[in-house]
């Protein structure tokens, strides 16, 4: 019987998100010496490269050949205009993850990501600019569509995650995209993490060390917002936030954004959107901002977002 439809025999505990590589092979067979029996491999199907079937038939021979129960899930990954190739499969690889997960009554799903990638999310995000939420990196545990996600690798070098393979005799694929320097994260990989090894031996932990308090800082900042918008409301009444600082107006916003729409404003929109609120003094001060996927207005007294569809969100 294949693998896929052995799946629903085992009694799940947790499920492991299985590309086939060597990050998520390591995972997936160190999750099955801890529980053996009830661990489930998720297989996301992108579609986006030619190599994707012979991924999928890999993860299933390799499953099939341990005794671990498969469940594989065929998406459709094309980003849209303005968006990154590699943001919209994250967010399908997401959405079919949890949708598997639950299906399975999973606890948690596991991902394969280690201490290099969480350097080359750091160097990413300062590379971009970003703000706490992106310096915070990866964490190794958030909730997404209903679903516990965990990364246990984060403190481990992808070279002993591959020694380990290597040593056990365990085969795993290798992804040919990762090689292609068109992608902003395989230049870090190739040519800038390189570099930060022959000036910083050892530097991972160090950058994680950075991310973590950024996270801190993050945390922080989310409790400060939380008691800010407890006083401006939800959506937030335009004179409450006139009598925080600029700062704070700033921070309340980003949280707020975040909470009921999951937007986040670039810097500029920030700022544009923090003078109009500044300046929105009169009964006929009309507010309308470009803000990610929508706009956020004015109504009334509150402000308002509202998506590209038209339907208002506070």
């Amino acid at each position: 019987m294949p693998a896929s439809a052995e799946a629903s025999a085992f009694q799940i505990t947790v499920a492991v998100a299985y590309s086939g590589g060597a990050d998520s092979t390591a995972l997936l067979l160190a999750a099955h010496q801890r529980w053996p029996g009830r661990v489930l491999a998720l297989h996301v199907h992108h579609g986006l490269q030619a190599a994707a079937d012979g991924f999928e038939a890999f993860a299933s021979s390799f499953c099939e050949l341990h005794g671990i129960g498969l469940q594989v899930r065929r998406v459709q990954a094309a980003h849209a205009p303005g968006q990154s190739p590699e943001d919209a499969a994250r967010a399908v690889r997401y959405t079919a993850l949890a949708d598997m997960a639950q299906q399975a009554g999973a606890s948690m799903v596991l991902l394969g990501q280690h201490a290099d990638d969480q350097a080359e999310t750091l160097l990413l995000a300062l590379s971009r600019g970003a703000g706490l939420p992106g310096l915070a990196a990866m964490p190794d545990r958030f909730v997404r569509h209903g679903v516990v996600f965990g990364r246990p690798l984060l403190g481990l070098p992808s070279a002993a995650l591959r020694e380990w393979l290597d040593v056990t005799g365990h085969a795993f694929v290798e992804d040919p995209t990762n090689t292609d320097l068109r992608y902003t994260r395989n230049r870090i990989r190739a040519i800038l993490m390189p570099a930060w090894e022959a000036c910083f031996p050892g530097f991972r932990p160090l950058l994680a060390r950075s991310a973590g308090h950024a996270a801190q800082a993050q945390v922080l900042l989310d409790d400060l917002a939380r008691i800010d918008l407890a006083q401006a409301g939800m959506p937030p009444a335009i004179p409450a936030l006139q009598l925080l600082s600029r700062e704070r107006q700033g921070n309340a916003l980003r949280h707020w954004l975040r909470q009921i729409a999951g937007v986040a404003a670039s810097t500029a929109q920030l700022d544009e959107l923090l003078d109009q609120v500044a300046d929105c003094r009169t009964r006929g001060h009309r507010i309308r901002i470009k803000v990610a996927s929508g706009f956020v207005t004015r109504e009334g007294g509150h402000l308002a977002f509202a998506p590209v569809d038209g339907v208002p969100s506070i």
